[in-house]
């Protein structure tokens, strides 16, 4: 049975059935029951469409006479084809057959398919006054008509389209629902996102503003509002929640919101009215709503009800939702199935009670499932084998259709896609790859088509992050693959994907990935390491140089994986990504080097410039990747660099930094990436020195707190770059070429600043507990302030806006206004608070010390390291392990492990404090830390002193760490004299009386 209200259309009936056949209620609302059952109607402005269970199609012009007639129902001629849908504009209508083919009502009730979609299986198709949509199988969405507000979703410069134009910007995303209002569209995604565009007068697209927009956009205020329905109006627009609430926006002046009023909302609000009574369904005509809630087997309505199309026998608006007043047989014997609204009308459908209920018109998309894999796995082998390729080829040739598979279902939880969820469940996705895995054909089938078809197309932007959803499957089947022995290129592929897409979405996939189980995670950082260790070992021979760009793309994503590894404190290690093959890399390259150094006549020394250059060049790809190499390798690449000319400094001891910071102001920077050479000139006579007591000496006289260069905590252990400098800012942009040439000359120094320091040479920012490293008792209070007082107790402080730094009060922008620190404005206070101490308040120092860094030091290189390993380099450890140290020791000439002499040298080493051991390595090596790689890195040789006797002090070579040790008579003498050597003489460096 259908119920009919709202203009008046003459002959009653719609000519569906004989005039007397139609009967009135007082309301108006007429009711009839059409033989063979209408199974679908569209209400345009203009136009009305019917289609009966048969299939075939009717329609109505609705050139509505001053006496209410309209033109003959007219059958269409369709031939063979059977009609699923129609859906009808202000005077066109486009028809969707059984099969999947799009028609187009001509003017003379002609059908005629559209070319453009001819080789396309389409399931949904909506209609606008003048513009169309077509949603196909394999996810690609269709726009045509016109696009005066851009309705057509093509860009702002695009003009109409009188044939189907493919809607690239939502390419990825797994459409569930599209639909068409007067001039604006909507696309509703199967995880509930909700796209609109088009005319925006009365913010009927619901983005709180009333600008028109041009390509698809995602309405926020409706993410992960479980949206599963949309419906449009003329100049409102209306969403259906899993749950039964409903959503409207848009113009309000007939109050077709139904929101008691006649304002427009320019968001989302919730129709309060209907709130608890689990609406079922919606529907918008131009300029009013109706909603269904089957359990209750009642349609509310509320709007424009001038014709009366609210079906309440008045003919006035309503801003409410109210209960449309049917027939008594439509709630004694027949359920409420559709409701329809459009232009200035009404449709109700209905069936008998116990009948079989209707079928879902809305299709979805195809999405890989359990019962497609079962079948691809069975049955490839038979007679089915080409239909199987075909489905091979829908699915995996088609983003949206791999994003819409997989979704997590239970408890809805797809619904709470965001930009750190993806709404996948991982563990279907492995499950299935491990299930295509058992048929070879079949699955070698799908890495054909993802490689020709799928890929190709991953270079895209799309409006919403479902579409990244494939980034996180593909990984899966590139592990398949690889386990069966596939060599595969899809993984280089996938690499230029990921780095193809722009910074926001290339940033929302590293969400993804910082969020996805440990498991697939590894498997993804996994198939990185694997194919860049391949491609390294490969070019070591010199044999593949077009793999520079393959292996550039593939560090590129596998230090995106560290990054996101990174967010969430994974249990990943960075054993998880290190690549050993570059061991391989840095022997190769040494080896080549010291035959150029070594070449003699026969060499072909320009072959071995060729092969140094690309190993040089390999290094410099890895370079961008630093979570690949071992803290070893990343210290062999720093030590490592091409043979230049030396920087030689002569100075005198007696004014060491005066002539050190004049040699560094007149060097140039090539000169200053020379090998450095420290030459000491006394009474006319030049004498080489060990570097290490040269930066040792020369930074414990910039240390000295009497220097004024650097400000201390309180604890006099760290220091800090002052507010108000007394030296010259020379004097810190030359320091910061001291610094370099420490790192670059490969020179542990003293150099005890926090952490803080060696972030913001690598640009990172410092954060509270780097501040409280330097200030302990300012840190902890402003830890207080942030996460322990509160709220009230941080209001009743009155704690002024300002910062206390360096002995002096510093108001911050807010205290300018009188503002004091409060619960609301904490956490920009304590932020404010770190940047100004770390920050604002030493930047011009800062700035020069690091323009005279990095005028010796490649900043790329620096950049390698984290701020923790950095500081391990420039300034070593305190992780003394003495075991390790004897263990390596070496002993030359009549010196041996069991010698009477070294028993008791190691004896009397043994009972040394802690101190007098690292005066000791101070002594042998010229610096008192432990170097980044451990104990292991310092490795004494003892040799016998020459000329020695009983009188004379132990000597050390701190350049080779040499330890010339006298064969002493007694224990007591060898103690004796190794604290008189390690207190009063370091190596070559002999203090002056």
């Amino acid at each position: 049975m259908m119920f009919y209200c709202g203009e008046t259309v003459k002959p009653d009936g719609f000519g569906l059935v004989n005039v007397n056949s139609v009967k009135f209620m007082d309301t108006g609302t007429g009711y009839f029951s059409p033989k063979p059952r209408i199974r679908d109607v569209s209400l345009g402005t203009n136009l009305v469409g019917f289609i009966r269970a048969d299939g075939n199609a009717s329609v109505m012009r609705l050139n509505v006479g001053a006496d209410g007639t309209v033109g003959k129902l007219k059958a269409l001629d369709l031939k063979k084809d059977k009609i699923r849908l129609i859906r009808c504009g202000k005077a066109g209508a486009v028809l969707l057959t059984y099969g999947g083919r799009v028609l187009s009502l001509e003017k003379a009730y002609v059908c005629r398919p559209i070319k453009k979609l001819c080789n396309e299986t389409v399931i949904q198709v909506a209609c606008g006054n003048h513009h169309f949509m077509a949603l196909t199988n394999d996810g690609k969405l269709f726009t045509w008509g016109q696009n005066s507000s851009g309705q057509l979703g093509l860009g702002r410069d695009e003009s109409s389209s009188p044939s189907p134009q493919f809607l690239k910007s939502l390419c990825g995303i797994p459409l569930a629902q599209i639909s068409a209002g007067g001039d604006h569209s909507f696309a509703l995604s199967l995880s509930g996102a909700v796209f609109g565009w088009g005319r925006n007068n009365a913010g009927q697209l619901g983005l709180g503003h009333t600008d028109d927009v041009y390509s698809p956009t995602c309405v926020n205020n409706l993410s992960q509002k479980k949206t599963i329905s949309i419906s449009c109006g003329e100049e409102h627009t209306a969403t259906l929640s899993k749950g039964g609430t409903v959503f409207t926006f848009g113009s309000g002046r007939f109050g077709q919101l139904g929101h008691n009023s006649l304002q427009d909302e320019l968001q989302p609000r919730v129709v309060s009215e209907l709130w608890g009574l689990n609406v079922s369904q919606i529907a918008c005509g131009r300029h009013h709503t109706l909603a269904l809630v089957k359990l209750s087997n009642t349609i509310y309505s509320f709007g424009c009800g001038e014709q009366g199309q609210l079906g309440n026998g008045q003919r006035t608006n309503q801003s409410v939702p109210l209960p449309v007043q049917l027939p008594p047989v439509a709630s004694n014997s027949h359920t409420l199935e559709r409701i329809i609204a459009g232009g200035n009308r009404s449709f109700i459908m209905s069936s008998p009670q116990n009948s079989e209920p209707e079928p879902n018109r809305r299709r979805e998309i195809v999405t890989l499932g359990d019962r497609m894999i079962k079948r691809w796995v069975t049955e490839c082998e038979s007679n089915q084998w080409r239909m199987i390729k075909k489905e091979i080829k829908t699915v995996f040739s088609s983003l949206a259709c791999i994003n819409g598979s997989f979704i997590i279902n239970g408890c809805d939880r797809h619904y709470q896609t965001s930009t750190h969820f993806s709404g996948l469940d991982m563990e279907s996705v492995k499950s299935a790859f491990d299930r295509l895995a058992e048929k070879e054909s079949a699955l070698l089938e799908v890495r054909k088509v993802v490689e020709k078809d799928l890929l190709p197309t991953l270079g895209f932007t799309a409006a919403g992050v479902e579409a990244l959803r494939v980034f996180l499957i593909l990984p899966e089947l590139l592990r398949v693959l690889d386990e069966l022995g596939h060599e595969t290129k899809l993984t280089a592929s996938y690499a230029s994907a990921v780095l193809s897409l722009n910074p926001g979405m290339l940033g929302l996939l590293e969400n993804f990935w910082s969020e996805l189980p440990e498991t697939f995670l590894k498997t993804i950082v996994k198939l990185f390491q694997t194919s860049s260790g391949k491609m390294i070992s490969e070019m070591r021979y010199g044999k593949q140089n077009n793999m520079y760009s393959p292996l550039s793309t593939s560090l590129q994503v596998l230090q995106m994986l560290y990054k996101a590894s990174c967010r969430n404190q994974r249990k990943l290690t960075p054993g998880d990504f290190i690549i050993n093959e570059i061991n391989e890399l840095f022997d190769m390259l040494y080896a080549v080097q010291t035959d150029i150094t070594n070449a003699l006549w026969t060499v072909d020394l320009n072959a071995l410039l060729e092969k140094k250059q690309h190993y040089m060049k390999t290094l410099k790809l890895l370079i961008s990747s630093p979570c690949v190499f071992t803290m070893e390798n990343k210290y062999r690449l720093l030590k490592f660099r091409e043979p230049l000319v030396p920087f030689r400094m002569e100075l005198r001891r007696t004014a060491l930094l005066e002539d050190c910071f004049q040699c560094l102001r007149n060097a140039s920077e090539q000169a200053l990436k020379g090998w450095l050479q420290v030459v000491y000139c006394e009474n006319f006579e030049k004498s080489d020195v060990n570097k290490r007591d040269f930066f040792h000496n020369a930074f414990k006289m910039l240390l000295d707190p009497e220097s004024k260069m650097f400000m201390y905590n309180d604890t006099k252990t760290l220091i800090w770059f002052p507010v108000e400098p007394t030296l010259e800012l020379e004097q810190y942009f030359l320091f910061g070429i001291l610094c370099g040439l420490a790192l670059y000359s490969n020179n542990i120094v003293h150099m005890p600043f926090p952490l803080a320091f060696f972030k913001k040479l690598v640009n990172v920012k410092p954060t509270l507990d780097d501040m409280t490293e330097f200030a302990p008792v300012i840190g902890k209070g402003l830890h207080c302030i942030l996460h322990e007082y509160p709220d009230d107790v941080v209001d009743d402080l009155e704690i002024p806006f300002c910062v206390h730094w360096d002995g002096a009060d510093v108001e911050l922008e807010s205290h300018k206004n009188g503002q004091s620190v409060t619960s609301y404005n904490k956490k920009e206070f304590v932020e404010a608070y770190v940047d100004y101490a770390m920050n604002k308040s030493v930047e011009k120092v800062f700035n020069e010390f690091k323009r005279g860094f990095y005028k010796v030091c490649d900043e790329d290189v620096v950049n390698f390291f984290q701020p923790e390993d950095l500081r391990g380099v420039m300034v070593g450890t305190e992780e003394y392990d003495w075991d390790t140290f004897r263990q390596n020791t070496k002993y030359v000439g009549q010196y041996h492990e069991r010698h009477p002499t070294i028993i008791a040298f190691w004896e009397v080493f043994e009972e040394l404090t802690q101190e007098q051991k690292k005066a000791f390595l101070l002594f042998l090596t010229g610096c008192d830390r432990v170097p980044v790689l451990g104990m292991d890195q310092v490795r004494m040789t003892v040799l016998e002193r020459p000329n020695f006797t009983q009188n004379h002090l132990p000597e050390s070579l701190t350049c080779h760490s040499h330890f010339m040790l006298p064969p002493y008579e007694s224990k007591q003498r060898l103690e004796a004299k190794l604290l008189e050597a390690i207190n009063h003489n370091r190596g070559f460096w002999i203090e002056d009386a």
